[in-house]
């Protein structure tokens, strides 16, 4: 079984059961950098619209050989642009977001929409081209060279939510979803628009997959309520999702959203989503029985393994134990691809991404291990 076949049955799209659960991981520059040298890889790094997705779509030819059963590509920016860092090390990306690099993460520092609100606020901000020259250069070469044996995910994170606050501000943005302030709707919208057209080119180019990516929850709860989420947004991620199906009928709508929001998982199944990341664990309604009695039979599931914590501060004994649970647990019966939660970062030495591979493939074969 290649992993293409394996990825396919634990994503319910195959009949089976994957001869072992699949393994997806992401890595930051540093950790890249270092297996790439040790390796004796070149490791291709894709700058993607949004910073930090360039983690995740990147690598690939290094994570396949380092055991990733699926590669993941997507949109890269333009040709015609180039980051010019001014004096104070920030810089403006393609949305023309005011960006600076943090201790792990870029942060947003200026946001182009900032004072809007009106629909021809949102009807003047020209978005990036979706068509701009190399923004899929590196999609097409991957799936042309990857395709027949490993699932190929397009990844379209920072989607519509996320966009949308990091071009507004978040605080501004949640005050004007409660006032439904007019340009709230048309700013979502446009977002979508924006995507679609990525996901689309994406599709054309043979993905598999389209990954969705927005985060609806915090550590603790929902960041809005169900009843704000049912109205303003769920329908505009109905309209993708079936746009996409409409382009192609067998693609696996993903999506990724960090938080505790198990409160909205059966509206998120209502929208076509078939696989949803990241599991985030350690935060309420997500625990890993739950997650299976409750929505086993709506999701497959991918990740559930905690970065926060547990890799860089963890002992090997309590690694193992968590991964032999989590895959125990939601890869019973099929229906799960383990990953940690979020992009492995520097914190974690590379001797714990390379032991978190082998407890993966070590617990990871159904009907052996459990």
């Amino acid at each position: 079984m290649n992993s293409r076949e394996r990825v396919l049955k634990a994503f319910k799209r195959l009949e089976g059961l994957p001869d072992r659960v699949p393994v997806q991981f992401d890595l930051c520059r540093s950790l890249a950098d270092h297996f790439g040298k040790v390796m004796n890889i070149p490791v291709n790094y894709t700058e993607n619209l949004y910073e930090d997705v360039t983690y995740r779509i990147s690598a690939n030819e290094l994570r396949i050989a380092m055991g990733s059963d699926v590669v993941i590509t997507g949109a890269s920016v333009s040709d015609d642009y180039q980051i010019q860092k001014d004096s104070d090390g920030t810089w403006l990306n393609e949305y023309k977001m005011r960006m600076r690099q943090g201790d792990i993460y870029v942060e947003v520092m200026d946001y182009p929409l900032a004072q809007a609100e009106t629909l021809a606020d949102i009807k003047a901000y020209k978005f990036p081209d979706p068509k701009a020259p190399g923004r899929f250069r590196d999609a097409e070469a991957l799936v042309k060279k990857y395709k027949n044996d490993y699932l190929i995910i397009g990844d379209i994170e920072v989607t519509v939510f996320s966009l949308a606050h990091q071009l507004v501000g978040m605080e501004k943005l949640l005050v004007d979803m409660m006032m439904e302030t007019e340009y709230v709707i048309p700013l979502f919208e446009a977002c979508a628009d924006f995507q679609i057209e990525i996901g689309l080119k994406l599709i054309e180019k043979g993905v598999d997959a389209l990954w969705f990516g927005d985060d609806f929850g915090t550590q603790v709860s929902l960041i809005i309520a169900p009843e704000t989420f049912r109205e303003q947004l769920k329908p505009v991620y109905k309209r993708m999702v079936d746009r996409f199906k409409e382009a192609k009928p067998d693609i696996i709508p993903i999506l990724h959203c960090d938080g505790a929001v198990a409160d909205l998982l059966d509206d998120i199944r209502e929208i076509g989503f078939e696989v949803f990341n990241p599991v985030q664990p350690g935060v309420p309604g997500h625990l890993p029985q739950d997650m299976k009695t409750n929505f086993g039979d709506k999701f497959a599931f991918w990740g559930a393994i905690d970065q926060q914590d547990l890799l860089p501060n963890g002992t090997d004994q309590e690694l193992e134990i968590d991964i032999a649970e989590k895959i125990s647990i939601l890869g019973k019966d099929g229906g799960y691809m383990i990953a940690p939660a979020h992009i492995i970062q520097h914190d974690v030495s590379p001797e714990r991404v390379q032991l978190f591979i082998d407890l993966c493939k070590k617990h990871g074969k159904l009907g052996l291990d459990y």
